[in-house]
């Protein structure tokens, strides 16, 4: 796994670790590293991503719930729902990555962590979500 691969794991997990304590954000991420390890740049880009996601994630939230169809945020599992706020934080605020990588990370990612069939449903939210922010900025 790449470093960059790496770092988007470690910020879906810091945001998991946050939704489930209730901590500061500074408190997540201390608590963080002193259970695991990173490069200087993976922390970097983990804790930028996090940072960001968490600044981002009442209107993050609101465009999601904007794009699911017979869908509750809250009704979503707590790793596809972090998955879901990094990949459309990095679509909202990340231009320099393009969308095809965030989202094939995103893929992975819940893959990995999430349930058997979580990927096509991340795929299909931050598909829509692309539209949403990136499509429609370039045709602005």
């Amino acid at each position: 796994m790449g470093q960059r691969s790496k770092a988007r794991v470690c910020a879906m997990q810091m945001l998991y670790q946050r939704e489930w304590s209730g901590e500061e954000p500074t408190r997540v991420i201390e608590d963080f590293w002193t259970m695991r390890n990173g490069t200087p740049a993976v922390r970097a880009m983990a804790e930028r991503l996090f940072v960001g996601a968490e600044r981002e994630r009442e209107s993050i939230d609101l465009d999601i719930t904007s794009v699911m169809t017979n869908w509750e945020l809250g009704r979503l599992a707590a790793i596809e729902r972090n998955v879901l706020r990094l990949g459309a934080y990095e679509l909202k605020c990340e231009d320099a990555t393009p969308s095809a990588v965030i989202i094939d990370e995103a893929i992975e990612i819940s893959k990995r962590y999430g349930e058997a069939d979580s990927s096509s449903f991340v795929n299909g939210i931050l598909d829509a979500l692309k539209r949403k922010y990136r499509d429609q900025a370039a045709n602005a």
